[in-house]
């Protein structure tokens, strides 16, 4: 099978192609797992994260991805909640021991031996991938092959990071950062939430204009300051200048919930700009999303077809899938970005 393949972290500014397009062999399901002929893959920040070094190291080589929509191919030894043929997504979560104190109250996302698609275990840039049964997931008729990817990430972690925040309807929302997570979030919260006035605060000028087609009553820059104190914000940019000028924004009592896996060192000196007074005091708190549970992608693939949330996304052959990494490391975003595999 063709996949392409990450062989040692790299710095992508020296090394623009980190991934080979290379012959593997086709993956074969053990016990309770099923093969998936892998139809889309949704490329993810987390993948910029793998690729220079800023998550815990993967099993190299490895085949990143972790945004799939594939079909049955073929079951594994005592596999039996799907048949060949049936269309299902994976996400980030890949297995967990299923018998700790996280796994039985659903918190999975937590447990000590958490493996991750794309890093502890193939992923979805490749023709072919395997994954144990319990961690796939139906993809609703709605959606289409690329349309299904992105939610199986970007919205997943979208629906963790909002059910975090406590928000209620008729509070004030902001996002910081406006990409594949921050639009599909803004759909969840237009329908759940009708009196929720969302606030966004990006770098570019198109982010913010997408911000405003879908719904912001207030797009302004990183370091604007919001026309209302806001009751929640949701970060999902790499970097830490954002997390740092939401906090002036939140009104006391307020929390930031920060939706990333690691973020980066280029601006870390901005973390000594941190002010206790002005930034953290009146019971303004700070709160980490860590992966996500299985509930959040199933919980979240039927909350998106009854909305519907369809992800605006650009598409990829997988050949090019470092040109849509850089892409996305030099913030060239608009929605999602999703490989196609196979049709």
């Amino acid at each position: 099978m063709k996949a392409m393949v990450l062989s040692q972290v790299v710095d992508l500014t020296r090394n623009p192609e980190p991934l080979k397009l290379m012959d593997l062999a086709e993956p074969k399901p053990g016990k309770g797992e099923v093969l998936l002929k892998v139809l889309t893959c949704g490329v993810c920040h987390t993948e910029l994260d793998e690729i220079e070094g800023r998550t815990p190291p993967p099993h190299f080589p490895v085949v990143l991805g972790h945004q799939v929509v594939g079909r049955v191919e073929e079951l594994g030894p005592g596999a039996s909640r799907f048949k060949p043929g049936d269309r299902v997504g994976v996400g980030w979560i890949y297995s967990a021991c299923g018998n700790c104190e996280y796994c039985k109250r659903g918190d999975e996302n937590l447990c000590p031996q958490f493996l991750a698609t794309g890093r502890d275990a193939n992923g979805g840039y490749g023709e072919y991938m395997v994954v144990p049964e319990d961690f796939a997931h139906r993809i609703p008729e709605i959606f289409s092959d690329a349309e299904a990817a992105p939610l199986l990430c970007a919205g997943a972690i979208g629906y963790r990071s909002l059910r975090l925040t406590g928000l209620h309807d008729g509070q004030n929302l902001g996002l910081t950062g406006f990409g594949a997570s921050g639009h599909l979030v803004m759909k969840m919260v237009r329908h759940r939430y009708p009196n929720v006035k969302v606030y966004v605060f990006a770098r570019s000028n198109n982010e913010q204009e997408f911000a405003r087609e879908l719904g912001a009553v207030w797009a302004g820059d990183t370091e604007g300051e919001s026309p209302e104190k806001l009751h929640s914000i949701i970060d999902t940019t790499p970097v830490w200048k954002p997390v740092v000028e939401a906090l002036k924004n939140l009104r006391p009592g307020g929390r930031l919930v920060i939706n990333a896996i690691r973020k980066e060192d280029v601006d870390k000196e901005y973390l000594l700009k941190l002010d206790y007074p002005s930034h953290l005091w009146m019971e303004k708190e700070i709160k980490s999303v860590a992966n996500v549970a299985s509930r959040d992608i199933s919980e979240f693939l039927k909350l998106a077809a009854e909305i519907p949330i369809k992800p605006e996304y650009q598409e990829y052959e997988l050949k090019d899938a470092n040109t849509a990494l850089l892409e996305l490391k030099e913030r060239k975003i608009r929605g999602a970005k999703v490989l196609r595999i196979s049709s």
